[in-house]
């Protein structure tokens, strides 16, 4: 299976947002929902300063992928779960009123090919209009809300959205860039990955890609190989070979001045198991930086674990010991062609990058990012 440029989901999904105590004025609001392969996850905020501040969020599995690789259609019993998913995000907009709001699907949806009857079933059902992106934008989102983690010592960066139906990869070069203006100038991506002239410095994007190959994705192609080691080594290797027409595959990297930022749940499932949590913690996770000897450490010691063993950590569980395999070989295909002392996980993503950016347009953002 190709790479595609032209044409992600986060398979662990945490709602870890709290409701603010006191409602906040509606003609504040903005909303940002994003639904995937596997999950359907949205976020209410206000703006504040050059940031925003979380109001409601909503987080649940849907697996609306489920047996779109067999079929290349949504079933009836993935629609009707993410229809009743939508329906509750319907209820907390309405109930916030909230009235500027984006509402986006992505790789599930550009593969179906029942995805347009969907869309209209939402709408009639929800009166929710959801719009399906292309990879390109989805790959710039996960770009500008994972800005603020990029340190200003980073010459080469490169951004992995590990979805439940694909992976986006954006390699961005910063070495020309003012150390102090590093962060901004990959906001300013925002406006496409290879903006119009401006008096602002713009990161400079080397290359990017799309692989079909997410952590539902890539799991059910190897779902016949019963042995789990096997499987790990077979999901990773065949991962990498699907980086063949990525640019910088071709290209050694030295780990001085070289940063990975990571966004997706099979990153932050690691770095919880690398802190040895009992209980997922936004604050202790997001901003973390591992680097590839320890993420390797905790990819054998999954392994070590066997199915049975995962499904009793607390940090994976039932549903998604399977998942966080096939997303652990991705991660390990990535590090295994660009070994990092500086790996930075991100609880952040697509919504977070909506948001931004519906923020920017309207200028309510203080000194914003973009």
């Amino acid at each position: 299976m190709a790479p595609r440029r032209s044409k992600g989901a986060d398979a662990f999904p945490r709602a870890v947002e709290s409701p603010a105590p006191a409602r906040p004025d509606p003609d504040a609001l903005y909303a940002a929902l994003d639904l995937g392969t596997n999950s359907c996850r949205m976020l209410i905020a206000q703006p504040k300063g050059s940031g925003f501040h979380v109001v409601d969020s909503f987080s649940k599995s849907v697996q609306l992928g489920a047996g779109l690789e067999r079929t290349g259609r949504l079933s009836r019993a993935s629609m009707a779960r993410t229809i009743q998913a939508l329906r509750i995000c319907q209820q907390k907009l309405k109930r916030n009123r909230v009235k500027r709001m984006r509402l986006v699907a992505t790789e599930a949806c550009r593969r179906a090919k029942n995805a347009r009857e969907f869309i209209r079933q939402v709408r009639r059902e929800t009166g929710l209009n959801l719009e399906i992106i292309q990879p390109e934008e989805e790959a710039r989102l996960a770009v500008i809300s994972c800005a603020p983690l990029v340190s200003t010592k980073t010459d080469q960066l490169l951004v992995v959205d590990i979805g439940g139906g694909s992976t986006e990869l954006v390699w961005i070069d910063i070495s020309s860039i003012a150390r102090r203006d590093r962060p901004s100038a990959i906001m300013r991506l925002h406006a496409g990955f290879h903006p119009a002239e401006s008096p602002f410095p713009a990161a400079k994007v080397v290359d990017w890609i799309s692989v079909p190959l997410g952590v539902a994705t890539l799991r059910d192609q190897f779902n016949d190989v019963e042995d789990d080691a096997a499987r790990f080594a077979l999901m990773s290797w065949f991962f990498e070979e699907n980086l063949a027409d990525f640019a910088p595959y071709k290209d050694e990297q030295t780990r001085q001045g070289f940063q990975i930022v990571g966004t997706s749940g099979t990153v932050t499932t690691v770095a919880a198991s690398h802190l040895g949590l009992k209980r997922y913690d936004r604050t202790k996770v997001d901003g973390l930086r591992m680097t590839s000897d320890q993420i390797d450490k905790v990819i054998r010691s999954y392994l070590e674990l066997g199915p049975q063993g995962r499904r009793s950590d607390p940090r994976i569980g039932e549903d998604r010991q399977a998942l966080i395999m096939s997303g652990a070989a991705i991660l390990q295909a990535l590090l295994r062609c660009w070994p990092t002392d500086r790996l930075s996980v991100a609880d952040r993503g697509l919504r977070e990058g909506l948001l931004y950016a519906q923020m920017s347009a309207d200028g309510v953002l203080e000194d914003g990012p973009f």
